[in-house]
Protein backbone atom coordinates (compact mmCIF):
# COMPACT_ATOMS: atom_id res chain seq x y z
CA UNK A 1 0.00 0.00 0.00
CA UNK A 2 1.45 2.92 -1.12
CA UNK A 3 1.39 6.22 0.82
CA UNK A 4 -0.41 9.54 -0.44
CA UNK A 5 2.24 11.44 -2.38
CA UNK A 6 3.03 15.41 -0.02
CA UNK A 7 1.64 18.18 -2.04
CA UNK A 8 4.14 20.05 -3.81
CA UNK A 9 6.08 22.51 -1.80
CA UNK A 10 5.29 26.45 -3.40
CA UNK A 11 8.84 28.65 -3.83
CA UNK A 12 8.97 30.64 -1.62
CA UNK A 13 8.93 34.65 -3.04
CA UNK A 14 12.57 36.02 -3.68
CA UNK A 15 13.46 38.29 -0.91
CA UNK A 16 13.49 42.24 -1.26
CA UNK A 17 15.55 44.18 1.07
CA UNK A 18 13.14 46.52 2.26
CA UNK A 19 13.72 50.27 1.20
CA UNK A 20 15.32 52.71 3.57
CA UNK A 21 14.90 56.26 4.01
CA UNK A 22 18.82 56.85 3.33
CA UNK A 23 18.33 55.10 -0.34
CA UNK A 24 14.95 56.82 -0.92
CA UNK A 25 16.77 59.67 -0.09
CA UNK A 26 19.74 59.10 -2.23
CA UNK A 27 17.49 58.52 -5.33
CA UNK A 28 15.62 61.89 -5.16
CA UNK A 29 18.70 62.96 -4.86
CA UNK A 30 19.95 61.80 -8.17
CA UNK A 31 16.78 62.08 -9.97
CA UNK A 32 17.26 66.22 -8.81
CA UNK A 33 20.69 66.49 -10.17
CA UNK A 34 19.94 64.94 -13.45
CA UNK A 35 16.74 67.51 -13.55
CA UNK A 36 18.99 70.16 -12.42
CA UNK A 37 22.09 69.28 -15.05
CA UNK A 38 19.22 68.82 -17.82
CA UNK A 39 17.58 72.33 -17.00
CA UNK A 40 21.31 74.00 -16.91
CA UNK A 41 22.20 72.55 -20.52
CA UNK A 42 18.83 74.34 -21.63
CA UNK A 43 19.44 77.45 -20.54
CA UNK A 44 23.24 77.48 -21.44
CA UNK A 45 22.17 76.66 -24.70
CA UNK A 46 19.22 78.89 -25.73
CA UNK A 47 19.41 81.76 -23.04
CA UNK A 48 21.19 84.89 -24.25
CA UNK A 49 24.60 84.92 -23.19
CA UNK A 50 24.41 88.71 -21.81
CA UNK A 51 21.84 87.08 -19.30
CA UNK A 52 24.03 84.16 -18.17
CA UNK A 53 26.71 85.22 -15.32
CA UNK A 54 28.66 82.08 -16.45
CA UNK A 55 29.34 83.11 -19.95
CA UNK A 56 32.13 85.50 -21.13
CA UNK A 57 31.47 89.69 -21.01
CA UNK A 58 30.94 90.50 -25.00
CA UNK A 59 30.54 94.44 -25.30
CA UNK A 60 29.06 93.98 -28.66
CA UNK A 61 26.34 91.89 -27.27
CA UNK A 62 22.82 94.47 -25.83
CA UNK A 63 22.98 94.77 -22.20
CA UNK A 64 21.58 91.17 -20.21
CA UNK A 65 20.66 90.40 -17.24
CA UNK A 66 24.66 89.90 -16.07
CA UNK A 67 25.80 92.60 -17.75
CA UNK A 68 26.69 94.69 -15.04
CA UNK A 69 27.74 92.10 -13.07
CA UNK A 70 30.39 90.81 -15.77
CA UNK A 71 31.82 94.62 -15.95
CA UNK A 72 31.89 95.00 -12.05
CA UNK A 73 34.55 91.64 -12.30
CA UNK A 74 36.86 94.24 -14.54
CA UNK A 75 36.99 96.53 -11.60
CA UNK A 76 40.51 96.91 -10.00
CA UNK A 77 40.47 96.52 -5.96
CA UNK A 78 43.16 99.20 -4.52
CA UNK A 79 45.18 96.65 -3.82
CA UNK A 80 46.30 95.51 -7.57
CA UNK A 81 49.61 95.17 -8.11
CA UNK A 82 51.21 96.52 -11.37
CA UNK A 83 50.94 93.13 -12.73
CA UNK A 84 47.35 92.69 -12.20
CA UNK A 85 46.77 96.09 -13.63
CA UNK A 86 48.27 95.40 -16.88
CA UNK A 87 46.79 92.08 -17.40
CA UNK A 88 43.16 93.28 -16.10
CA UNK A 89 43.48 96.61 -18.28
CA UNK A 90 44.97 94.70 -21.65
CA UNK A 91 41.86 92.33 -20.98
CA UNK A 92 39.13 94.79 -20.77
CA UNK A 93 41.08 96.79 -24.08
CA UNK A 94 40.75 93.70 -25.59
CA UNK A 95 36.86 93.77 -24.91
CA UNK A 96 36.70 97.53 -26.31
CA UNK A 97 37.90 97.18 -29.24
CA UNK A 98 36.28 93.91 -30.01
CA UNK A 99 33.31 95.83 -30.16
CA UNK A 100 34.94 98.40 -32.75
CA UNK A 101 36.12 100.95 -30.26
CA UNK A 102 38.95 102.46 -30.71
CA UNK A 103 40.93 103.02 -27.57
CA UNK A 104 44.75 103.50 -25.67
CA UNK A 105 46.35 103.00 -22.75
CA UNK A 106 46.89 106.30 -20.96
CA UNK A 107 49.43 106.77 -18.18
CA UNK A 108 48.18 106.29 -14.89
CA UNK A 109 48.92 108.87 -11.58
CA UNK A 110 49.37 108.87 -8.18
CA UNK A 111 48.95 112.08 -6.83
CA UNK A 112 49.44 111.12 -3.39
CA UNK A 113 46.58 109.36 -0.59
CA UNK A 114 43.84 108.87 -2.84
CA UNK A 115 43.72 110.33 -5.71
CA UNK A 116 45.32 107.65 -7.58
CA UNK A 117 44.44 106.63 -10.98
CA UNK A 118 44.50 102.94 -12.35
CA UNK A 119 44.05 100.92 -15.69
CA UNK A 120 43.24 104.04 -17.34
CA UNK A 121 42.47 104.44 -20.94
CA UNK A 122 41.21 107.09 -23.99
CA UNK A 123 38.39 106.46 -26.09
CA UNK A 124 39.71 107.59 -29.67
CA UNK A 125 37.21 107.21 -32.19
CA UNK A 126 35.69 104.04 -33.26
CA UNK A 127 32.26 102.84 -33.34
CA UNK A 128 30.63 105.34 -30.18
CA UNK A 129 29.12 109.10 -29.76
CA UNK A 130 32.49 111.52 -29.38
CA UNK A 131 32.90 112.82 -26.06
CA UNK A 132 33.06 116.42 -26.40
CA UNK A 133 35.72 117.87 -24.97
CA UNK A 134 37.93 114.91 -26.22
CA UNK A 135 40.74 112.66 -24.86
CA UNK A 136 39.42 112.16 -21.06
CA UNK A 137 41.36 110.20 -19.51
CA UNK A 138 39.11 106.99 -17.35
CA UNK A 139 39.42 103.81 -15.65
CA UNK A 140 38.69 101.28 -18.63
CA UNK A 141 35.84 99.44 -16.56
CA UNK A 142 33.86 102.92 -16.39
CA UNK A 143 34.87 103.21 -19.99
CA UNK A 144 33.36 99.96 -21.10
CA UNK A 145 30.12 101.33 -19.19
CA UNK A 146 30.04 104.44 -20.82
CA UNK A 147 30.19 102.42 -24.10
CA UNK A 148 27.62 100.19 -23.15
CA UNK A 149 24.92 103.24 -22.19
CA UNK A 150 25.78 105.22 -25.97
CA UNK A 151 24.67 102.60 -27.92
CA UNK A 152 22.13 101.13 -25.67
CA UNK A 153 20.84 104.27 -23.69
CA UNK A 154 22.14 107.23 -25.51
CA UNK A 155 21.58 106.55 -29.57
CA UNK A 156 17.94 105.10 -29.33
CA UNK A 157 16.65 107.38 -27.19
CA UNK A 158 18.02 110.10 -29.31
CA UNK A 159 16.24 109.06 -32.52
CA UNK A 160 12.71 107.51 -30.60
CA UNK A 161 12.68 111.04 -28.87
CA UNK A 162 14.61 113.72 -30.55
CA UNK A 163 14.37 112.58 -33.83
CA UNK A 164 17.93 112.88 -34.59
CA UNK A 165 21.12 110.86 -34.27
CA UNK A 166 23.36 111.89 -31.13
CA UNK A 167 26.81 113.30 -32.74
CA UNK A 168 28.56 114.58 -29.31
CA UNK A 169 28.10 114.02 -25.69
CA UNK A 170 29.22 117.19 -24.28
CA UNK A 171 30.83 115.96 -20.24
CA UNK A 172 32.56 118.34 -17.62
CA UNK A 173 35.48 115.54 -17.41
CA UNK A 174 37.10 112.51 -15.84
CA UNK A 175 39.50 113.12 -12.89
CA UNK A 176 39.54 115.84 -10.19
CA UNK A 177 42.02 114.74 -6.74
CA UNK A 178 38.93 116.37 -4.48
CA UNK A 179 37.07 114.53 -1.43
CA UNK A 180 33.00 114.90 -2.81
CA UNK A 181 31.39 117.91 -4.07
CA UNK A 182 34.72 119.42 -3.10
CA UNK A 183 34.88 119.54 0.34
CA UNK A 184 37.44 119.87 2.55
CA UNK A 185 36.35 118.05 5.62
CA UNK A 186 38.80 115.27 6.08
CA UNK A 187 36.01 113.11 6.93
CA UNK A 188 34.17 113.36 3.81
CA UNK A 189 34.67 110.45 1.57
CA UNK A 190 36.76 110.52 -1.70
CA UNK A 191 35.42 111.37 -4.84
CA UNK A 192 34.91 108.55 -7.86
CA UNK A 193 36.65 111.68 -9.94
CA UNK A 194 40.13 111.05 -7.66
CA UNK A 195 40.23 107.91 -9.04
CA UNK A 196 38.89 108.63 -12.70
CA UNK A 197 36.02 106.98 -11.91
CA UNK A 198 33.47 109.14 -13.04
CA UNK A 199 32.21 111.49 -15.71
CA UNK A 200 30.01 114.43 -15.53
CA UNK A 201 27.91 115.03 -18.74
CA UNK A 202 26.62 118.10 -19.13
CA UNK A 203 24.07 117.08 -22.39
CA UNK A 204 24.39 116.21 -25.96
CA UNK A 205 24.72 117.25 -29.23
CA UNK A 206 22.41 115.98 -32.59
CA UNK A 207 22.62 115.82 -36.22
CA UNK A 208 20.19 118.63 -36.76
CA UNK A 209 22.15 121.38 -35.12
CA UNK A 210 20.10 120.81 -31.74
CA UNK A 211 21.54 120.07 -28.16
CA UNK A 212 19.95 119.50 -25.31
CA UNK A 213 21.58 120.41 -21.76
CA UNK A 214 20.80 119.55 -18.52
CA UNK A 215 21.46 123.06 -17.21
CA UNK A 216 18.31 124.13 -19.57
CA UNK A 217 16.33 121.42 -20.43
CA UNK A 218 16.03 118.83 -17.41
CA UNK A 219 12.92 120.89 -16.09
CA UNK A 220 11.11 120.27 -20.02
CA UNK A 221 11.11 124.84 -20.21
CA UNK A 222 14.30 124.70 -22.25
CA UNK A 223 15.11 125.43 -25.96
CA UNK A 224 14.52 121.41 -26.23
CA UNK A 225 10.73 121.32 -24.46
CA UNK A 226 8.98 118.66 -23.13
CA UNK A 227 11.34 115.98 -25.93
CA UNK A 228 14.31 117.14 -24.06
CA UNK A 229 13.26 116.69 -20.89
CA UNK A 230 11.62 112.86 -21.32
CA UNK A 231 15.65 112.11 -23.22
CA UNK A 232 17.24 113.37 -20.16
CA UNK A 233 15.18 111.11 -18.28
CA UNK A 234 16.31 108.45 -20.43
CA UNK A 235 19.20 108.44 -20.46
CA UNK A 236 19.10 109.07 -16.38
CA UNK A 237 16.90 105.72 -16.24
CA UNK A 238 19.01 103.53 -18.29
CA UNK A 239 22.38 105.02 -16.47
CA UNK A 240 21.04 103.89 -13.35
CA UNK A 241 21.32 99.92 -14.88
CA UNK A 242 25.51 100.65 -15.95
CA UNK A 243 26.50 103.11 -13.29
CA UNK A 244 26.92 102.81 -9.34
CA UNK A 245 26.06 106.39 -9.28
CA UNK A 246 23.57 108.24 -11.77
CA UNK A 247 23.45 111.78 -9.73
CA UNK A 248 21.12 114.43 -10.93
CA UNK A 249 19.79 118.12 -10.74
CA UNK A 250 17.51 116.67 -8.72
CA UNK A 251 20.09 114.96 -6.53
CA UNK A 252 21.36 118.74 -4.97
CA UNK A 253 22.00 122.18 -6.56
CA UNK A 254 26.11 120.73 -7.04
CA UNK A 255 24.37 118.51 -10.22
CA UNK A 256 21.88 121.57 -11.23
CA UNK A 257 23.71 121.05 -14.65
CA UNK A 258 25.15 117.81 -15.40
CA UNK A 259 24.88 113.79 -14.73
CA UNK A 260 27.06 112.46 -12.95
CA UNK A 261 27.91 109.10 -13.81
CA UNK A 262 30.61 106.79 -11.82
CA UNK A 263 31.57 103.20 -11.56
CA UNK A 264 30.99 102.98 -7.43
CA UNK A 265 30.14 99.65 -5.91
CA UNK A 266 27.01 100.80 -5.18
CA UNK A 267 25.13 103.97 -4.74
CA UNK A 268 21.84 105.94 -5.73
CA UNK A 269 19.90 106.30 -8.66
CA UNK A 270 18.46 109.88 -8.22
CA UNK A 271 15.23 109.81 -9.79
CA UNK A 272 12.64 112.48 -9.54
CA UNK A 273 10.80 113.39 -5.80
CA UNK A 274 7.26 114.09 -6.23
Amino acid sequence: MTSPSAPPRSKPPPSTSPSTPLADLWSEAWMLALAACGAFALIDAWAPPQDLPWKLLDLRLPMGAATAAKIRALDLPPTATAAEVETGTTRCITLLRQAGVAVERAPDRDDGGFCVVQGAVRLTGGDLTPLDPSGVAMRCPMAARLLLWDREVVRPAAREIMGAEAVRIDNLGTYACRRVYGSADTAARPSQHARANALDVAGVRFSDGRRTTLAADWDGQGPSGAAGAAFLRRLRDGGCRLFGNVLTPDYNAAHRDHFHLDAAGRGVCARRRN
